[in-house]
């Protein structure tokens, strides 16, 4: 086992036989029943129904009160030649893990070389792994061509593994949510690479709040009423769904996936190509799909958006009039939602408005339409954005490159207000350290504002800890995964992924024992449609094919004609 100071890990919270906190965490922001697919020939007998958790909106209120009294929010500055100086507890507790031991990334990096394994991982890991993982593939690019480490959104994971399997790898570790392995196991498959299996970190079952979201009965009957009284319709399903509700979805009405980024150009290109009368079912981000329409009424409502800047910057065959018939034809499922982004509300806007109007804004599709708005209206102004982790990302690092390359004279201090997961602020300083570096500039900072309380942290004993030892866990207090002293830009989630998982799951498949086959099987990711058909289409064909709509439709920019015809029913 790898030696480390101090675990950043929620491995007790999931295990103390008596925290209250397990049975949450554990079902993962379960739902009352999964989707029901009997009537299709999926059946599940065995599998009991998870215990719903309370509603998020109980922890969000306590989150807003708490929220109301703070005055400033955590903060990373980021400056030249590495230095990162953190701000409150929550931000220090992000900062301590982003300069990785070089021992601890050596005998990883050899372990995971060794093994051929390699590994995607998604930007709301926590700083821990991120920073360890950054380290191997830094440490990786110096022996090989292709370092088997990648950090990226849940799209791309799938692609870089793809590659990994190219340049060698005979495994893949997944360090995500259940879905997204599940996902990256179907991609490797259809690009032929299926005898290449891939491991989770751990055998627990990982859920995601906003996934489940889509595999309750009523996004199936909400589906079922859109076949019925649609005579064009097509659905667009978040890509943060399972294999399973793409193929249900697909079999019950056109569906293609989506991602942030690639959203917006979807629906506009759908739009324009299958005409005003066609009618778009959005799912199952209900602040994502709101903020969608709220994005196009802001529009269609602003002057300055005339019918060439429509053309110009949107979609050459919209203006004003079709981006209102198209904000009035989009449904949006009205009960899906992730945990973390539910709790960017009314009261951190108020803070930010407060004090920060000199700041970027950043915010995730995903939050909550207050923050959204601000930051769309700060967009809008070329101070802002709003779309992806990768679109934050890009943003972040455009504005320290041009501020790099016209500083001149005195410091300069950029702030961006990060409206997503805290855990991408490895890929964020990272970026930074990189584009300060290059440029030779030292007078520019970079300063990372979290919007959650300073002091949202918890202490967690850990197995391997003394009594004054104590892990450090951002924002994992509350029952949601969030604390009610704010702190809820942490995914509690994706935080059952940690170093010590990764390095068992390394050293079994070294290893290859009986017993550690045996033990690797329950790292595979669910099989939930395997041998299954839905209208007598194979199960996973058709939960692959909104995917490859997808991957068409970015290459070409138009809907594949394979669905054009399913929607228009030819």
């Amino acid at each position: 086992m790898i030696a480390r100071r101090i675990p950043f890990t929620v491995r007790r919270l999931l295990t103390a036989p008596n925290n209250t906190h397990k049975s949450n965490l554990h079902v993962a922001a379960s739902v009352s029943t999964h989707f029901s697919v009997q009537n299709n020939g999926i059946n599940r007998p065995n599998e009991k129904p998870c215990r719903r958790l309370k509603s998020t909106s109980f922890a969000a209120s306590q989150y807003e009160e708490h929220l109301s009294d703070i005055d400033a929010f955590p903060s990373i500055v980021i400056g030249s030649k590495g230095r990162i100086e953190p701000q409150g507890s929550f931000a220090e507790a992000q900062a301590e893990f982003l300069s990785p031991d070089p021992t601890t990334v050596e005998s990883l990096s050899s372990k995971l070389l060794t093994a051929k394994m390699g590994v995607v991982a998604h930007y709301y890991m926590d700083v821990e792994l991120q920073g360890i993982l950054q380290g191997i593939s830094h440490h990786q690019k110096s022996t090989i061509d292709t370092p088997f480490i990648s950090i990226a959104d849940s799209l791309a994971m799938g692609d870089h593994a793809v590659k990994m399997a190219e340049a060698g790898a005979e495994s893949i570790a997944c360090l995500g949510v259940d879905f997204m392995a599940e996902s990256v196991s179907a991609i490797l498959s259809r690009n032929g690479w299926g005898h290449v299996p891939v491991y989770r970190a751990t055998s627990r079952a990982i859920g995601c709040s906003l996934a489940e979201s889509a595999e309750r009965e009523g996004y199936r009957a909400w589906l079922e009423k859109a076949r019925r009284t649609s005579e064009k319709a097509l659905h667009v399903v978040y890509i943060n769904t399972s294999l399973e509700t793409k193929a249900v979805s697909a079999s019950i009405v056109p569906t293609i996936t989506c991602t942030s980024s690639n959203v917006l150009k979807t629906i506009l290109t759908a739009s324009a190509q299958m005409g005003p009368e066609l009618k778009v079912y959005y799912g199952p981000d209900t602040y994502m799909g709101n903020n969608l329409v709220s994005l196009l009424n802001a529009i269609t409502q602003r002057s300055e958006w005339s019918d060439e800047r429509i053309a110009k910057e949107l979609h050459p065959e919209h203006n004003r009039k079709s981006l209102a018939l198209l904000r009035d034809a989009i449904d949006v499922y009205p009960n899906g939602n992730c945990v973390v982004h539910h709790m960017f509300g009314a009261s951190v806007v108020d803070t930010v408005k407060r004090h920060y109007e000199d700041a970027f804004v950043t915010a995730h599709l995903e939050v909550p339409g207050e923050m959204f708005e601000i930051a769309m209206e700060k967009s809008l102004e070329g101070r802002g954005v709003v779309g992806s982790t990768s679109d934050i990302l890009t943003f972040i690092s455009a504005k320290v490159t041009e501020a790099a390359a016209e500083s001149e004279g005195g410091s300069t201090r950029l702030k961006f207000v990060l409206g997503t997961e805290a855990g991408m602020v490895t890929s964020i300083v990272q970026s930074v350290h990189t584009i300060l570096e290059k440029s030779g500039n030292d007078k520019v900072e970079a300063e990372i504002i979290f919007p959650v309380a300073s002091d949202a942290v918890m202490a967690v004993d850990d197995d391997d800890a003394t009594n004054s030892d104590l892990a450090i866990v951002p924002g994992v207090s509350g029952g949601e995964g969030c604390s009610t002293a704010g702190g809820c830009a942490t995914c509690p989630f994706m935080k059952m992924n940690d170093l010590d998982a990764l390095e068992n799951v390394v050293d079994m498949v070294i290893s290859q024992g009986e017993q550690d086959d045996a033990t690797l099987k329950r790292h595979l990711p669910p099989d939930r449609l395997s041998g299954k058909m839905l209208g007598g289409v194979n199960a996973i064909d058709l939960g692959t094919e909104p995917i490859l709509f997808m991957r068409q439709f970015m290459k070409d920019s138009l809907l594949p004609d394979q669905l054009v015809r399913k929607i228009s029913k030819v």
